[in-house]
Formats: C-alpha cells, structure tokens, sequence
C-alpha cells in the first residue's frame, strides 16, 4: 500500500540530472553531526553555479543548505537502521531534493498524524498556531515546525510517499521537496 502527503507533481520523479549521497548505517552511527557536514557539502556544490554574485550565492547556499538539513535530520531522527539516500538536483528555477530512508511503523502512524494536520491550510498560518502552541507546552515534541518554515518562509513544496517495505514492520519514505531559486542579475 502506498501512501501520499504534499503537492503530488513533485513525487513523480526528478528528471534532471542527479546527485546522490548515501549515509550508510555502521560503527560510527548515523547522527546529527552528518546532518550538517551532508547538508552543506550540497549546499556547497548547488549554490556553487552563483558565486559571481555573493549574495546571490549565500542566499542560495543558506536556502539549500536549510531544506537539506531539516529533511535529512528528520530522517536520522525517526529512521529504522539502515542508509538513507539523498539525491539532489538543481534546474534553471528551482532546487529539488528527495531523502529517502526506512521507518518502522509506529513512526510512520505518528509522521502521518502530524503530515495530515500540517499539509491542509495555509502554511505561513499553520507555522503560527504551532508555535503558539509549542509556546504553551514546551515539552511537545514532533510539532513540524521545521516542515513548515520551509513551507511558509521558504516557498517549499514538499510531498512523501509512504509505501510497504519488504519486511514486516517497516515501511519505505520518500520525502520529495522544490524550492524555488533566483539569481538576481544587473
């Protein structure tokens, strides 16, 4: 069975040319210091294509850098063991990202709770009502706020699709996001 959150026409694929970066499960563990070392070795390579502009180029980088780290930190945080696989590409307009990587099914209930209050309504209000609510209970955890800054403040469009793994208790996730990119040129 297969299961889909967000703007379905950013699930069907990416078609431009790829990277991919693997982060493989072993002895040292998958933990948050990949997250930022990953994420902004992306940001480096995709936002290298406006270094003319300093601006432009830091604005690109800090907008990749952000989206690739909040997806992948989600994906260390809630994965079942296993590599997660990032694949990136860059078009004339916007950056697009796919994480994927396993989950067990108790995270896979709780993340589609949470996607299914978050993807309906404006996001720039939604963001609001989270932190509203984060503000009056400080120990809540999982409130999607870094889902929604990218939604609201970013312009992202994200999607994920949950689908059956081969083992019983696990379940495969693609998380798929687009953000639009500028350069502004003189």
């Amino acid at each position: 069975m297969t299961t889909l959150f967000g703007t379905p026409d950013i699930a069907i694929g990416m078609k431009e040319s790829v990277s991919r970066v693997r982060l493989f499960d072993g002895p040292l563990d998958l933990s948050w210091r990949h997250c930022a070392t990953t994420s902004d070795f992306i940001a480096d390579l995709f936002a290298f294509r406006f270094q003319s502009s300093r601006n432009d180029y830091m604005e690109v980088r800090h907008s990749i850098g952000y989206l690739v780290n909040e997806l992948i930190e989600n994906a260390v945080k809630f994965r079942a063991p296993g590599e997660i696989v990032i694949e990136a590409s860059m078009g004339s307009e916007c950056f697009k990202l796919k994480v994927s990587n396993d989950i067990d099914g108790e995270n896979a209930a709780g993340f589609q709770s949470l996607l299914a209050d978050i993807t309906v309504g404006d996001p720039a209000d939604l963001l609001i009502q989270r932190i509203e609510s984060n503000a009056a209970n400080p120990d809540a955890s999982g409130s999607g706020l870094g889902l929604l800054t990218l939604m609201s403040d970013y312009g992202a469009r994200l999607a994920w699709i949950f689908s059956s793994a081969d083992e019983s208790d696990r379940i495969c996730l693609d998380t798929y996001a687009s953000i639009p990119i500028s350069q502004t040129r003189n």
